[in-house]
């Protein structure tokens, strides 16, 4: 009796630690992509559930002439399509801040956007990695059209994301 109660727990026990390494709680790395002159992101995602997270982007630019920051937060629906490839779409906003300064020229500004997300990801089992692929459409609510960095009210991005997942 006592051989079996050892081995039913020790079951439970493999049970719940391979389901722990299968969805990972948290998930940090980079985003990389145009990302409306951006380039790049540091992203973070947080598991809620086995079928939705939050994840937050923090993209800067500083060159030369232009300077600017945004901060963007989604709300991410996950469904699994095969072991550790899923799919997922999202929606959220977003606010920054931008400068401009060339030839005696300058201007800045705010930016707030709402903005949506799909995508595919695939998560290694071997080791604690995650690559992605999405497409997040921004839509900037505040333009005035006539500054050097915001030609137009809508942002096309699609990024290549890699992030250890811990």
């Amino acid at each position: 009796m006592k051989k079996l109660f050892l081995c039913a727990f020790m079951l439970v026990g493999l049970a719940f630690s391979s389901q722990a390494q299968q969805f990972s709680k948290n998930a940090l790395g980079l985003r990389l992509g145009d990302n409306d002159g951006f380039g790049g992101e540091i992203s973070y995602q947080r598991g809620l559930s086995k079928n939705n997270r939050l994840e937050l982007d923090l993209g800067w630019r500083n060159s030369k002439h232009v300077d600017a920051y945004k901060l963007v937060g989604l709300y991410q629906w996950v469904w699994d399509l095969d072991k550790g490839f899923n799919w997922y779409a999202g929606v959220g906003g977003g606010i920054g801040s931008w400068s401009y300064d060339y030839n005696g020229a300058n201007d800045n500004g705010t930016i707030i956007l709402a903005a949506g997300d799909i995508g595919i990801e695939y998560n290694f089992a071997e080791v604690p990695l995650q690559l992605s692929l999405d497409f997040r459409p921004e839509l900037y609510l505040n333009n005035n059209g006539d500054n050097q960095f915001r030609e137009n009210n809508f942002g096309p991005d699609i990024a290549l994301g890699i992030r250890y997942r811990f």
